[in-house]
This record gives structure tokens, sequence and C-alpha cells, in this order.
């Protein structure tokens, strides 16, 4: 099969401009893991759940190649119109962005040889039913790889938070954090538990990290990404009348704690999960 791809792009494109170099550095560490573990092959289908706005699933159909038939399903519209135009743009014909929850997926029993989460599986709604539909879709030996980020991420955040929320008189609001945390967070063992009662085999659990480094807390919560994927819900877990008091304490405590170690760090612990179904 000939390739379709452009041999050259036109960098006063505003087109190509809009679609290159837009990959989340958050997304990045875990992708990069994810992807070493694929088994590529031809004449397979793959799938990514939760493929947000196009990091790795189109990465993942340039390395797969013109003989493999991928999807990636998002509820998100808006990222994933952002995904068609750069799969436009850069002439991958290969694959196709669906609109639907991950909790009902649009495809019959046995269809996909591959299927792939790149931190998303932690983010749905409800996991165990996502992974029941992820075993109903896939056919026997289909690979499963996914990451998820581990109950430590940010923990020298949360730390100070909770200090925070005790040194205020508000006790019972730390159990909400942590429970926000759990949420979103699960341990290694829960993970691995639903994954092989879903019907897969665990071949490989690898754990990794990475750190996000700042200047100082003032830096870290302003940072365009914390206010875009995770202040909002931290605010939404104290009363509206303590959050500025609450959080203008933490950055001061975290401002003090970067700048007696010459700056701050926040920790992003994930594991990368490899499995077969059997």
């Amino acid at each position: 099969m000939q390739s379709t791809f452009k041999t050259k792009y036109d960098l006063n494109d505003s087109s190509v401009i809009s679609a290159i170099d837009d990959l989340p550095l958050w997304s990045a560490p875990f992708g990069i893991k994810l992807l070493e573990k694929v088994c590529y092959r031809k004449h397979i289908k793959a799938l990514d759940i939760g493929s947000g706005n196009g990091f790795p699933v189109v990465e993942l159909a340039s390395r797969l190649g013109g003989t493999c038939e991928v999807f990636g399903i998002d509820p998100w519209k808006e990222a994933n119109d952002r995904v068609r135009q750069k799969v436009e743009t850069w002439g991958i014909t290969n694959l196709k962005i669906i609109e639907s929850e991950a909790e009902k997926l649009p495809f019959g029993e046995g269809y996909f040889d591959l299927v792939i989460s790149n931190n998303g599986i932690n983010n749905v709604e409800d996991d165990k039913k996502v992974l029941r539909e992820v075993a109903r879709v896939t056919r026997q030996n289909a690979q499963l790889v996914i990451t998820v980020n581990l109950p430590g991420t940010m923990i020298e955040f949360y730390s100070v938070l909770k200090e925070v929320i005790r040194e205020q008189g508000l006790n019972e609001y730390v159990s909400r954090v942590d429970e926000h945390i759990h949420s979103k967070r699960k341990p290694i063992e829960y993970t691995r538990q639903l994954i092989q009662e879903a019907g897969f085999k665990i071949l490989g659990c690898e754990e990794d990290g990475f750190e996000f480094k700042y200047t100082d807390g003032t830096s870290f919560l302003n940072h365009f990404f914390t206010k875009l994927a995770f202040k909002e819900s931290w605010m939404n877990l104290l009363p509206k009348e303590k959050v500025e008091d609450v959080f203008n304490k933490t950055e001061n405590k975290l401002n003090i704690i970067a700048d007696g170690q010459n700056g701050l760090s926040m920790s992003i612990p994930f594991v990368c999960i490899n499995a077969l179904k059997k």
C-alpha cells in the first residue's frame, strides 16, 4: 500500500501550526511508556479510550501504519474536533475519532486486537463497567496497555493543603481531600484486580514517575495546567467562604518550602500495566 502522507508541510499554514507541538507535558511521560509496551504489527484494530486532544492515538495510528484500523473515543467534543483537524492536516487515513462515553463502547464483540488508555481509565465515571466493555470488544489474546497515576501524585501539595485545613479548624474537610485523591488515583492493586476480573492476564506492571519543578508555590498554583486541570476541583472541596484564605495560606507555606530548598517539586508517580485477554 502506497503511503498517502505528505512529504512536505508549509510552516506558514495555520492548520499546520495549530496541529503541531501541542502535546501536554502532563501526558507525555505516561504516553511514552505506554507506546514502548505496544506490540506493533500489521492488520490489527486498535482503540484508545480517552483519546482527548490526540495523544497518543495520533502517534499510535502513525506508528501502526495503513494496514491497521485505529479508533479514538472520548466524550469531549471540542477535543475530538481538534484531533480530526490534526488527522486531516497530517493525512492520516487509518484513524477515526468517535464521540462517546467509554462505559458503552459502540463496537461489536471481539472487534479489537489492541486497546490502550493513557491515564484515562482512572478518569471515567465507572471504571469497572469500562473494563467490562473493553473485555467485550476485544478478542482472545488482545493486548491491553494502560497508564494511571498513583495516590502519591502531588503529595507535596496535598500534604500542605491538608495541614492548612487542619490549622483552620476544618478537620472534617481533610477526609474530602483524601476521597478526592482516591477517586482519581487508585492503588496499583485496585487497578490490577479490575483488569484481572475483566478477563485479562497481567504480563507486566511497571512503576515509574517524574517531577514537575517550579520556582515556588505561586508559580505552581498559577501555572496554566494547574488551573486548567486541577485547581477548580481542589477549591470545590472547601466551603466557599474559606477557599481564598486556605489557598493563600497554602501558597505561602509552599513558598517558604521552596525558599528553603531552591525550588518546589511535585512528584507524579504512575504505573504502566500490560495485559493480555485470556
